[in-house]
């Protein structure tokens, strides 16, 4: 069974990346990406790292996907008017494709797998507790500091892209609160006669 889920998430992984490339729809793009990212997950569960999974379940299928998703379908993007542009710029992406595959046939021809790599990993996680608890553990125990430290850097990064792209202009109409509380009424509304048969 182990084995049967294991080729069915990978070429759910597989078949996901090759149908995000080549889809013309961009929202059909987006559904096969989330295919991929579950699929991954999915063998991320098999090789026994069920918080990897769960963050990427999370984070990528539940904000980062969705995200796509919603603008994709929201903004009215003139993707033939892309695909013109990207036309241009075709035979550099060729040849830094053939350079990045020449880069991976010469990892993959040298690599060679250690005997011993699968007992290390298994002595990482501790016999008596799972080893998501035990990644907490570490995270809230050994490097709770660095861990605090790394989130108050994203949280002043995203107050600062907050900030650098927050810009008031004057022909953008904005919401007043407190001009609308205190309006008068009596400047507010107008009263109108309408007589029968008579349109406004």
């Amino acid at each position: 069974m182990t084995v049967f889920a294991f080729y069915l998430f990978a070429i759910s992984v597989i078949a996901g990346g090759l149908f995000t490339v080549i889809s013309r729809n961009p929202v059909h793009s987006v559904l096969w990406l989330i295919l991929a990212f579950l699929s991954s997950a999915g063998l991320f569960v098999l090789l026994g790292a069920e918080f990897v999974a769960m963050l990427l379940i999370i984070v990528y299928v539940g904000a980062v996907a969705v995200l796509f998703l919603f603008v994709v379908m929201m903004l009215d993007v003139d993707f033939a008017e892309l695909k013109a542009e990207m036309a241009k710029y075709m035979p550099l992406a060729l040849l830094i494709g053939v350079v990045i595959l020449m880069q991976f046939v010469m990892a993959f021809g040298s690599w060679e797998a250690n005997a011993a790599a699968e007992g290390l990993r298994a002595n990482v996680t501790p016999v008596d507790r799972h080893n998501t608890e035990a990644l907490g553990m570490i995270l809230y125990d050994q490097y709770f500091l660095l861990f605090q430290l790394a989130g108050l850097i994203l949280l002043v990064a995203m107050i600062g892209a907050i900030v650098l792209t927050l810009r008031h202009r004057s022909d953008v109409k904005r919401q007043d609160v407190v001009a609308q509380m205190m309006r008068d009424p009596a400047t507010a509304m107008e009263l109108k006669d309408v007589k029968p048969g008579q349109g406004l």
